[in-house]
């Protein structure tokens, strides 16, 4: 089965860290978020993937290429204008075989896709939707099943005095490729608007695969930092970190001083100055300067940061080539740029 990943667009939900570096491209553990969801779908034996790309291709263009390091064949659909969720599929129509995967380029999962498309051809279904529960589901598409495991009402962002369930659309489909003979070409055209409630309304088979493996949406940054949490604490199948870990490359400089507080992740070429306290969950990306005195608690630092001497950082996310003053005392922020620091 092929699978086509829509990689999205600016990602304005997580500025300002996204006003230099493609959202796709956003490091998760030092390595590209997108690098993640291709080694996932290999896992699966998914081994041919379309990226349908629209804002920035070149920058993931130049880092993945051909991805034949990771194992798999990637085909880059590059749209010249957003066409929405079932247009960028239209577009990429020509990449894609009789059944293939839809999967939502925000989105770090375990869900069991070899399990779901066993389903899908058990059901004999034309679309199956993968649901997943959460506590708010004002912010997705919600979706009602029958006994059959039937979707018998879609919506998506319901207001909260019309949720009736909070299993919502995970964001990963498996649809088989007529349902595109619904979809115009070079048209602005959305799956959970404009395609699915109306194959509901109709009664084609639509089922849901429903799924209580780990799953986050990371379109924000207070999403983005519990993801780090998360995967550094273990809830996640996908990533051997754990919250006894203190990884250090062997390239960096930490003395007896410091104090380091797992879980705690630090690439190469970093140096922590004398007295600094880290203390987890941390991620540092490769290059960075802690000076002496500093304390960082729950943050992520990209490359070539450097934190002043007894600076202060709590919740906070800078994005690379960034200075902490010394003596800041941040809380709850997201850095690009000094003139760009806003709230998490």
């Amino acid at each position: 089965m092929k699978a086509v990943v829509l990689v999205g667009g600016e990602g304005t939900r997580l500025r300002p860290l996204t006003y230099s570096t493609v959202k796709a491209m956003v490091p998760v553990l030092n390595k590209p978020f997108l690098e993640y969801v291709i080694r996932y779908l290999k896992g699966h034996n998914i081994d041919e993937i379309v990226l349908a790309l629209g804002y920035k291709p070149d920058a993931i263009m130049r880092y993945f290429g051909d991805a034949g390091h990771l194992g798999v064949r990637l085909i880059y659909s590059v749209e010249s204008h957003p066409l929405g969720t079932a247009g960028a599929i239209k577009y990429a129509e020509q990449y894609l075989g009789d059944t293939f995967l839809v999967f939502n380029g925000d989105v770090f999962t375990d869900v069991d896709l070899t399990d779901m498309l066993a389903f899908h051809r058990s059901k004999g279904a034309k679309v199956t939707i993968a649901l997943t529960p959460v506590d708010d589901p004002t912010h997705f598409g919600v979706a009602e099943t029958d006994e059959q495991q039937h979707i018998v009402r879609f919506v998506e962002k319901p207001p909260r005095d019309q949720v009736t369930s909070n299993m919502i659309n995970a964001g990963i489909y498996i649809i088989d490729r007529e349902i595109l003979k619904r979809v115009p070409p070079e048209k602005h055209f959305m799956f959970e608007r404009d395609v699915f409630p109306q194959l509901i309304a109709e009664r084609e088979p639509v089922f849901a695969y429903t799924s209580c493996s780990y799953w986050i949406d990371t379109g924000t940054p207070e999403k983005y930092l519990q993801l780090h949490r998360d995967l550094l604490c273990g809830r996640s199948v996908k990533v051997a970190f754990h919250t006894k870990e203190t990884m250090v490359d062997k390239s960096c400089t930490v003395p007896a001083s410091a104090r380091l507080t797992a879980p705690v992740l630090i690439d190469r070429d970093c140096s922590i100055g004398s007295g600094a306290r880290l203390e987890g969950p941390i991620v540092i990306g490769a290059g960075c300067t802690i000076s002496a005195g500093a304390s960082l608690e729950n943050s992520i630092l990209w490359q070539n940061v450097t934190v002043g001497e007894n600076a202060v950082l709590k919740n906070c996310i800078v994005a690379s080539d960034n200075q902490i003053e010394k003596n800041a005392n941040l809380k709850d922020v997201a850095v690009n740029n000094v003139l760009a620091a806003e709230r998490g």
